[in-house]
């Protein structure tokens, strides 16, 4: 898994400060996670990704890729070991640090990150599509891109 990030990082001419930082964004978006009870393949990460397995939660990877885009936060639908859904369906999420971490984010907003993917979520499997959650936690995404603007103050 380092040899990825490594290479991600070398490819874009950053350094090793970079790629670490990259990896404890991941490790405290992942930790956010597993303390709200979510399922994280391999229990966490050493890597710039978090595997997010939402079978404990009864919610389909197609259904949080969807609900969570329209809170802003951007991920794929990814399969997980095991994964009784299709490929199109899946039972998971791919989230990666990345670009957050370019952006200008550390763990503080990592851990908000996560939080927010949480009330999304945890809205979504209590109460279907719940536009109230969807609405609060876009407007915090676009507060905290607005702290850290990227190319002349663009969000």
């Amino acid at each position: 898994a380092d040899d990825g990030i490594r290479d991600f990082c070398l490819s874009r001419g950053l350094g090793d400060v970079y790629k670490r930082q990259v990896i404890d964004n991941a490790k405290i978006l992942s930790q956010t996670l597993l303390e709200d009870g979510f399922d994280i393949v391999s229990g966490g990460t050493d890597s710039h990704l978090v595997l997010l397995d939402l079978r404990p939660k009864g919610i389909k990877g197609n259904e949080a890729e969807d609900i969570l885009g329209k809170a802003n936060i951007t991920c794929n639908k990814n399969g997980v070991p095991f994964d009784p859904e299709k490929p199109t369906i899946t039972s998971g999420i791919r989230l990666g640090t990345p670009a957050g971490t370019t952006r200008g984010f550390g763990q503080a907003e990592f851990h908000k990150i996560g939080t927010y993917i949480c009330e999304v979520l945890n809205g979504f499997q209590l109460d279907g599509v719940d536009t109230k959650a969807i609405l609060e936690v876009q407007k915090k995404v676009i507060d905290l891109c607005r702290k850290f603007p990227i190319y002349g103050g663009n969000l």
